[in-house]
């Protein structure tokens, strides 16, 4: 009988990717990720996972080799995941359609990956969504922002982990971001455009839904504007029943908007003065950490539930227990070269951590770009209650030290 595999498009350097083999292997999988350049996955080698070298961007070339694959294995399921390009998950679903497996739909993928398209499917459900516009050079930027009012969100249409999203406050941050996305500094998928959109003020969540379900809500804050990098994340959010069933119905109402409902979905909003606004809809898991904190805090492992769906068996969603999860991210305030970090063994032994990591190794150089790849590390803590995991998380932190030397002055 033929081994069963379990196909992966690209990978996830952090977090998430190391997780869905580990899973597939303990649902007796033979997991196998297909990727242009698997070097980039260090947890491969750690966990002597199979990997093959083709171009992920190619759908023919994909077809071509697990074809191949099918001679020896068995294909469970494919899915996929990136930090960089979410065209993957569209490449995804038309893999499972091609090899007739469980798979999301990939016409309801592509939409949700260009924000204008996405936003325009939301606008008419009415679900409510910032006020926004596309531009496709400094002048639409302009006026668009003039339109809706400073301050404003600007980001490119077609992109994911923050990578050149920015709050403008004034006209001149606006000019200076329009000229690093347009001015050749952003790296484009696609041809360029711009998401103008109004600065929705108010506290941001995270919901993680799993086919029509919402398993829970997390609560995110942020690192010092104009960036939007993820600081912390705590699961469940402190809600009232009210707020908290406002929010899941806005969410499930971006499903049928969007053509979602199979396997996982995430959604970003905030909660306006007017009630949830819908700032973005991911067809996937997040990847800050939040599947962590939800299988800590409630026993539910999205990543094990997912591949079941995938390889066409019914996910358990049922929660065992009942604690508070936080994720602490720590961010380099400034430029320069990390002469040294340490402390990661003190914080790791504190009573309620459950992990800590660190993503950067002493005397290398820190530039900081102004999203996820600002982190140089986590905590993860967890306790029966909120303000015990706060405390945890603090105290973690607190026992972690690093020394960033600015770097020289140009011509020095």
């Amino acid at each position: 009988m033929a081994r069963r595999a379990f196909v992966l498009i690209e990978g996830h350097p952090r977090g998430n990717g190391v997780r869905y083999v580990q899973a597939a292997k303990r649902l007796g999988l033979h997991p196998i990720t297909l990727a242009a350049d698997p070097a980039c996955y260090d947890y491969l080698t750690a966990e002597r996972s199979d990997a093959i070298r083709v171009d992920t961007s190619n759908l023919d070339a994909l077809i071509r080799e697990c074809s191949r694959l099918h001679a020896t294995y068995d294909i469970a399921g494919i899915t996929g995941f990136t930090d960089v390009d979410e065209s993957v998950y569209i490449t995804v679903g038309k893999l499972c359609r091609h090899f007739d497996l469980p798979g999301p739909r990939p016409a309801s993928i592509e939409r949700c990956c260009d924000k204008f398209s996405q936003r325009l499917a939301l606008l008419k459900a009415g679900v409510p969504v910032p006020a926004y516009r596309v531009a496709s050079n400094a002048t639409d930027v302009e006026n668009a922002a003039a339109e809706i009012g400073l301050p404003v969100v600007v980001k490119p249409a077609i992109g994911s982990g923050s990578m050149g999203v920015r709050l403008c406050r004034n006209v001149d941050e606006l000019a200076e971001h329009t000229t690093y996305l347009f001015g050749g500094k952003h790296i484009w998928r696609s041809s360029p455009r711009i998401l103008v959109e109004e600065f929705a003020q108010g506290p941001f969540y995270s919901v993680e839904i799993m086919g029509d379900e919402v398993i829970g809500i997390v609560a995110v804050d942020f690192a010092p504007p104009p960036h939007f990098v993820f600081r912390e994340s705590i699961f469940p959010a402190p809600l009232g029943d009210d707020e908290h069933e406002r929010i899941a119905d806005v969410s499930l109402s971006c499903l049928q908007a969007l053509g979602l409902g199979w396997g996982p979905t995430n959604i970003e909003l905030r909660w306006t003065k007017r009630g949830p606004v819908v700032i973005e809809v991911n067809p996937r898991l997040a990847g800050a950490l939040e599947p962590q904190l939800v299988h800590l805090a409630s026993g539910i492992d999205l990543i094990t539930e997912h591949i079941k769906l995938v390889i066409g068996e019914k996910c358990d969603l049922r929660r065992r227990h009942s604690q508070t999860a936080a994720a602490r991210f720590l961010v380099s305030d400034r430029d320069g070269t990390l002469d040294w970090i340490r402390g990661d063994s003190r914080a790791a032994a504190v009573p309620g951590v459950a992990e800590v990591k660190l993503y950067r190794e002493s005397k290398t150089p820190i530039i900081r770009k102004g999203d996820y790849r600002d982190w140089i590390g986590h905590v993860i803590a967890a306790s029966p209650s909120h303000a015990r995991t706060e405390a945890i998380i603090q105290r973690a932190v607190d026992s972690i030290d690093w020394l960033i030397t600015p770097f020289p002055p140009l011509g020095e």
